[in-house]
């Protein structure tokens, strides 16, 4: 489990390129002061595990369920990565409850930019819209954000300068794809009213 608060941003260093699976190597360095070998992580709002570890970064395996529903499918060589440890007991909880399980990719449509913050637009897959609601929460890349607009199929948001200088949706340009996963307490809620 993750909180969508995101620790760093990481690079993608290297990628072998498997049968049915990719293997990512990702440089950073803050997520690697307590990673250990088969420790979750969330890569961009997918969870993925740890399973080589140096000091200038970590390699995870993405099967092909993961590069089938996520954006990762078309990842490069220098793209960066939105990083974040699983939680612990200990760990403040200043996002919502965020399981690095994508629902679906989405695609950034556009940017507005104010002297303070930016208004940001995001086009998600039809069938999670009865997933959100204005001011609930949803994830995008791995980020926890507020909804601020639902204009049919795009989900508008203000992104603060933090969240723009630390994360991937500070760069984000039209057309871009994101991992999107909606809140999963809805996705409950939803299942256990279908056997009222």
């Amino acid at each position: 489990m993750f909180t969508g608060i995101i620790e760093e941003l990481g690079k993608v260093t290297a990628i072998e390129t498997q049968t049915d699976a990719l293997r990512l190597t990702i440089s950073c360095q803050k997520v690697l002061e307590d990673l250990k070998r088969g420790d979750s992580i969330s890569c961009s709002g997918t969870c993925l595990t740890a399973i080589e570890i140096d000091e200038h970064g970590f390699t995870a395996d993405v099967m092909f369920e993961s590069i089938r529903l996520t954006s990762l499918s078309e990842v490069k060589v220098g793209d960066p990565m939105n990083l974040e440890r699983a939680m612990n007991a200990s760990t403040r909880y200043g996002g919502h409850v965020v399981q690095g399980h994508v629902d679906g990719v989405g695609e950034f449509v556009s940017r507005e930019t104010s002297e303070n913050w930016d208004w940001v637009r995001i086009r998600i897959p039809k069938e999670l819209l009865r997933y959100v609601v204005m001011k609930g929460s949803i994830t995008f890349d791995g980020i926890s954000l507020t909804v601020n607009e639902i204009n049919d199929d795009v989900i508008g948001l203000s992104l603060i300068p933090e969240t723009l200088a630390v994360t991937t949706l500070g760069s984000k340009v039209a057309g871009n794809k994101v991992n999107v996963e909606v809140d999963v307490m809805a996705k409950h809620i939803e299942r256990l009213l279908e056997f009222r």
